[in-house]
């Protein structure tokens, strides 16, 4: 099974995501990742990538194709997580081609809803952990005063990234729902397309993405 996550940043797709992965054996695929990991590399297509970034220049749907193609030649799992990408109307059509020609199907794309007033409130008390990438909130999931993160089991430097503010928030907000809208009467027309309610609480996203990749 090949699935999109879709929703705004803190919208808890990388933590739903992380659960796909231990439960059902599905390798997450985020564009950021990939990329670091590309740039680090060494082979052509790292190489390629390193050299853009170098630049200072936007790295192009060609090339994240390109990365997203060996990960599904060279990684063996129960399906795919697509996390990042694709972001535009263009993109989607890229990789629709790309899965097609590889003999994969896209079997369901995701929209995690979120209150915008509350999601503000969520992400500016949020860190993660240094290790692992387990997110905690100052409210609802609070550091362990140990310093060792729950998920690890590791001591960890906790870190909040310098763009978790109220401001920056809601520009990437706003960046967001301009690009991606788009996407959801894309997949919509396609019969991909579902949505639940990313506020909840963990346990309860979890039980309502399984019920929708179930269903």
């Amino acid at each position: 099974m090949n699935i999109i996550l879709l929703g705004p940043p803190g919208a808890g797709k990388g933590t739903q995501a992380r659960i796909l992965v231990e439960e059902r054996g599905m390798v997450q695929l985020s564009t950021g990742d990939m990329l670091r990991e590309a740039k680090d590399s060494g082979t052509e297509m790292g190489k390629l990538v390193a050299d853009v970034m170098a630049r200072g220049e936007l790295v192009t749907d060609e090339i994240v194709i390109g990365l997203i193609r060996e990960k599904l030649e060279t990684t063996k799992a129960n399906g795919f997580i697509f996390d990042g990408f694709p972001r535009t109307l263009k993109q989607a059509d890229a990789l629709g081609e790309l899965l097609a020609e590889m003999g994969h199907t896209l079997d369901k794309v995701i929209e995690l809803r979120v209150d915008d007033e509350a999601l503000v409130a969520r992400i500016t008390a949020r860190s993660t952990c240094g290790n692992c990438g387990e997110v905690y909130n100052d409210n609802t999931k609070p550091i362990p005063a140990d310093g060792v993160c729950t998920s690890c089991r590791e001591k960890a430097e906790f870190k909040r990234r310098a763009d978790d503010n109220e401001d920056s928030l809601r520009t990437r907000l706003m960046a967001y729902y301009k690009m991606t809208s788009p996407l959801v009467g894309y997949y919509y027309a396609k019969g991909l397309y579902a949505r639940t309610d990313g506020m909840g609480e963990i346990g309860a996203v979890k039980a309502s993405v399984a019920g929708l990749l179930d269903s």
